[in-house]
Order: structure tokens, then sequence, then C-alpha cells
């Protein structure tokens, strides 16, 4: 399980707590982008609590989610993880659907599962009303640029097989904020992977504060159009196991 975070003090003990209660036999690695509110170090300081199951990247700036997320794939690729898992630190994705993601590409025929807010209508709770339309629309236009069948294309909540990163060149991703999110599925789709979407209820953060801004909207909507221009002239492929 991959976390990226930065200034997630007031939530990071507790979702890590949360998630060893309910799946004990998951490990979690924390990208931390030295928060300046000492997440990191709170981390730390759980490491021996769990017995090696608790791992800490920690970064010398905040270099953004899609980064973070790269880098945690290559840890646990290192590391000969066979399914990786991603979610927010903020309780905003509900622990209790960790197993469900997981056991659905362990045990069906997918390759990518994403815990979605709009495959069964709009499942989001305390979010003001602007903030669901803006949510909404984004991934409809995101939906409609990309020709992808998936209702929710930003989710942050998911899991990967490792065949899935193998494949996926890493380094290519220019990605920096939430259109990381969307790059990943498109390139997995475009290799002939399947995904799979598991209706979620999502939760607003109660702790802490959002890291989204305006600057992140503008650079996926135009990191998305580039993504679908530069699929046109690129072949596919990937080799069966």
């Amino acid at each position: 399980m991959i976390i990226p975070t930065y200034n997630e003090v007031e939530n990071i003990a507790l979702l890590i707590d949360a998630i060893f209660a309910t799946s004990p036999t998951f490990h979690i690695l924390v990208v931390d982008d030295a928060s300046p509110d000492g997440t990191g170090d709170v981390v730390a300081g759980l490491q021996s609590q769990y017995n090696g199951k608790l791992h800490l990247l920690s970064r010398p700036q905040k270099a953004g989610l899609g980064t973070a997320y790269i880098a945690g794939f290559k840890f646990a690729l290192a590391n000969s993880y066979q399914y990786i898992l991603t979610m927010d630190a903020d309780f905003s994705h509900p622990i209790d659907k960790l197993q469900v993601l997981y056991e659905t590409c362990n045990q069906q025929e997918y390759d990518v599962t994403i815990g979605s807010r709009y495959v069964n209508g709009v499942n989001v709770v305390n979010w003001p009303m602007g903030r669901v339309l803006l949510s909404y629309i984004a991934n409809w236009i995101a939906r409609y640029i990309t020709g992808l069948p998936i209702m929710d294309l930003t989710a942050g909540y998911q899991c990967y097989k490792r065949a899935v990163l193998e494949t996926i060149d890493l380094g290519s991703i220019k990605s920096i904020g939430y259109s990381f999110q969307v790059e990943m599925k498109f390139l997995a789709y475009q290799y002939g992977f399947k995904l799979k979407e598991i209706p979620i209820v999502f939760t607003n953060r109660i702790r802490g504060s959002s890291k989204m801004s305006h600057h992140i909207i503008l650079e996926a909507f135009f990191r998305i159009i580039k993504l679908k221009v530069s699929s046109l002239f690129k072949s596919f492929h990937r080799t069966l196991l």
C-alpha cells in the first residue's frame, strides 16, 4: 500500500493503525515529501511497532503526487511485491474496501481495480456541491478525450498487478498532479490490461487541508489532451507471460 503524504500529521498514525487492524497482511510504504509538520517523523516512530511491514521513503522536498507514486512503484518493484495498492492519507478512501480491491485482482481476471466514486451514481460525502460538479465534469471530459470506459478516471484508490507497472515505462510519465491517475489508467488500458471499477463511498477529509489547486486542474486538462494526441502515433505492445 503506497500512501503519499504532505502535512498529514493529523491523519497518518490513525490511518496506519486502521489499515493494519483491517488488513494485517498488508505492507505500507509512506512516501513523504519533507512535510514541515513532522508527518515523516511520526511514521518513523511507528516502524518498530510494525516489524518490517511499515516503510518510509523520505524525499527532500515537495515534488508532486505523480512523482511520489512513481517512487513508490519503483520501491515495490525492487522489493518483489506482486500487488501494489494506492490511497490518500486523509481517510477519504474507505479502508473496508482494501481487501475487495486486492481480491478482485488476485482472484479474478483483472489487472487494475479502481475504487470508484461514480460507477454507481455519485457517491461523495461532505464535498461542497461545486467540488462535486468540478470532479464529475472533469471525469466526463477525461473520459470523452481518452475514450476509456471508466467512470472515475481521477480516482487514486486502486490496486495494480505487478505486470502493469513492469510494462508501463514509468520514466516516461510526465504528469505531476491528478492527471497522473488518468495517465496510468490510460496507459494500462492501451497495453491491453483489464480494468475493473469497484463502487466506494468517498468521504471528504475531516482533518488537515486539501492539496487541490487551479494549477493542478489546468495541468490535468492539458496533459490529458497531450496524452491522447501522442497515443495516436504510438503502438502499444506487451509480452504476455
